[in-house]
């Protein structure tokens, strides 16, 4: 099978790491940070942490050097979504593609340019600590379900079998929408208190009044669900409560963000949760606040 991964970060350097450590893969990566892509042509994508690995794969900037793929894994920031999709929808125009981001509307994004769509979330982590090496902090589920009755259950459940087989276990559920809430609301509070303080989540959670404020982003994200309708998949203050215990080193993919001076998420999750608290008549003052301190430092730079 021929993949391409689009956005070769650290969830889309962990997914294309374990597919082309299996026979039968042919992977290829597209990312527009030239000197990843560079490191990667040069030394192979290694891996450190959960998994210890150098793999050789097909990285470029170029769309135009891929191959048709029969399955496209989208991995980019939220705001990377449509010049990514823009760019390699043509290699997919036969073929499934996966979407592994965080935030919600990046599906909606790709329906415009192609049909057969899963929507997935997980909870692995990891990030990049060198150019064409990534450091796997934490082996988590990934969950994973189709969008419209364009993709069936089947091909889902056999993607998902895929997956696993992998090594990076994978479920098949067929209403993904709550499992895509249950991470947004994670992310939404964990990312930003770590990337305001530079604390890895660890460190973070291990302080009563942080821990307090993630509650508290948690529980307004919470409330903004139940407004929507949105049945979640898993209790996001469990989560963070897990994660705490299996995820202690951790650097968020936000704090990362603010460390390397580059945009954040923090519209698309903070500021998402309050956009919808709004429409459905719910205010969510904290995450409006940590929206508008993450953005700031961002104008600082």
């Amino acid at each position: 099978m021929r993949v391409c991964i689009v956005g070769c970060g650290a969830i889309g350097s962990i997914y294309g790491a374990h597919l082309a450590m299996h026979d039968g893969f042919e992977v290829w990566a597209y990312d527009t940070d030239a000197n990843h892509v560079d490191a990667i042509n040069q030394n192979g994508l290694a891996l450190k942490g959960e998994e210890q690995c150098r793999v050789h794969i097909r990285a470029t900037c170029s769309p135009r050097d891929i191959p048709t793929c029969e399955l496209g894994i989208v991995a980019t920031k939220i705001y990377q979504t449509r010049p990514a999709i823009e760019a390699t929808a043509h290699l997919f125009q036969e073929g499934l593609v996966c979407c592994l981001q965080n935030g919600i509307g990046n599906e909606e994004i790709i329906a415009e340019y192609v049909d057969q769509i899963i929507s997935g979330t997980t909870l692995a982590g990891g990030h990049i600590s060198a150019p064409g090496v990534v450091t796997f902090d934490t082996r988590e589920s990934t969950w994973i379900g189709p969008v419209d009755d364009r993709v069936s259950m089947g091909r889902v459940e056999a993607l998902a079998a895929l997956l696993t087989e992998t090594g990076l276990k994978t479920q098949a559920i067929e209403d993904p929408k709550g499992m895509k809430w249950s991470k947004l609301i994670f992310n939404a509070a964990a990312n930003p208190v770590c990337a305001l303080t530079g604390l890895n989540f660890g460190d973070m959670y291990n302080q009563s009044g942080l821990r307090d404020l993630m509650y508290g982003l948690a529980h307004e994200g919470i409330e903004v669900s139940k407004g929507l309708e949105i049945e979640l998949h898993s209790n996001p203050v469990q989560l963070l409560d897990k994660a705490a215990e299996s995820a202690t080193s951790h650097i968020p993919s936000m704090l990362s963000d603010v460390l390397h001076k580059k945009n954040t998420e923090i519209e698309a999750l903070n500021g998402g949760i309050v956009r919808y608290g709004d429409e459905v008549g719910i205010a969510c003052p904290l995450n409006g606040v940590v929206t508008s301190l993450v953005k700031g430092v961002e104008d600082s730079w």
